[in-house]
């Protein structure tokens, strides 16, 4: 490999963005990608790839005894640079998942400097707008239920606050991340309310925790979809960005029972629980 190809790929900075979904995730992507040094995207299957590679790297295959730590290492950082090899002019990678979250420690082992944006919302509202996407579709099933058309504003409330849903899993990642040694110097809380009332002071600090020059983001003019992912997971518009960035106030259609239920999960709004003075937007 050519000596310039090589500095650039060793001055490639990668960062992660991850949290809980409906809360500003694609969003952020959408508003890091103006800038033409950040490369980001919707959620990306790099985790999930890693998440493999480690279970064949361990006991579950019978010749895990020849890999060594430093193997394993080695291959996993590897992967990442590879995932991105095809956009060598980006300086700044982001890259999505739920999963980053539950994986501080093994991020901090293979790329001590990456960061962490962990993007939040009123537990309340993300199953709220859940709920919404669930109701633009009434003759359609989305992959979210496993594809089980008898289901029930309840049913569908406990299935993706399981532990292993889509909401639960992302929920409980997060606190893993918030209340995790890790935190420190890794991870920044941004909350949806902040990026969509006050998008130029959010992303001020998004830049400042990730060390990287001001660029002056257009927020009323942002671009991005990802139509034929949701489509396949048979939600339209999961991943669709509004072009202007404005608060939209609005009541919520869960019964009050269920939006009662989880309005006081926000644990990042309690000084109390930051004990680790994880910064928060």
């Amino acid at each position: 490999m050519p000596a310039a190809a090589n500095t650039a790929k060793s001055a490639r900075k990668f960062h992660f963005i991850s949290g809980m979904p409906r809360s500003g995730s694609t969003l952020l992507a959408a508003i890091l990608n103006q800038n033409p040094r950040f490369r980001a995207g919707m959620t990306s299957p790099l985790a999930d790839i890693m998440g493999v590679v480690i279970a064949e790297a361990s006991s579950k295959n019978d010749f895990s005894f020849a890999v060594s730590d430093d193997q394993r290492v080695a291959m996993l950082r590897g992967l990442v640079e590879s995932f991105y090899a095809g956009q060598a002019d980006a300086g700044v990678v982001f890259d999505t998942s739920r999963l980053w979250c539950s994986r501080m420690q093994l991020l901090d082992t293979l790329l001590p400097g990456a960061k962490v944006i962990a993007c939040v919302r009123e537990l309340s509202w993300v199953l709220d707008s859940m709920e919404r996407l669930v109701r633009k579709q009434p003759v359609a099933v989305s992959k979210v239920f496993r594809f089980d058309t008898n289901t029930t504003v309840y049913s569908r409330i406990e299935a993706l606050t399981d532990p292993r849903g889509m909401v639960g899993f992302a929920f409980q990642a997060t606190k893993d991340a918030f209340y995790g040694q890790y935190a420190p110097g890794h991870l920044l809380v941004l909350t949806y309310e902040s990026l969509v009332r006050n998008p130029s002071a959010a992303m001020r600090a998004v830049y400042q925790f990730i060390g990287e020059p001001w660029f002056e983001h257009d927020f009323d003019h942002i671009a991005y979809n990802a139509d034929e992912f949701d489509a396949r997971v048979g939600m339209p518009g999961l991943h669709t960005v509004r072009p202007k960035l404005e608060p939209i106030e609005r009541t919520s259609i869960l019964p009050r029972e269920i939006f009662s239920r989880f309005v006081h999960e926000s644990f990042w709004m309690d000084p109390k629980n930051n004990v680790s003075q994880v910064p928060i937007v």
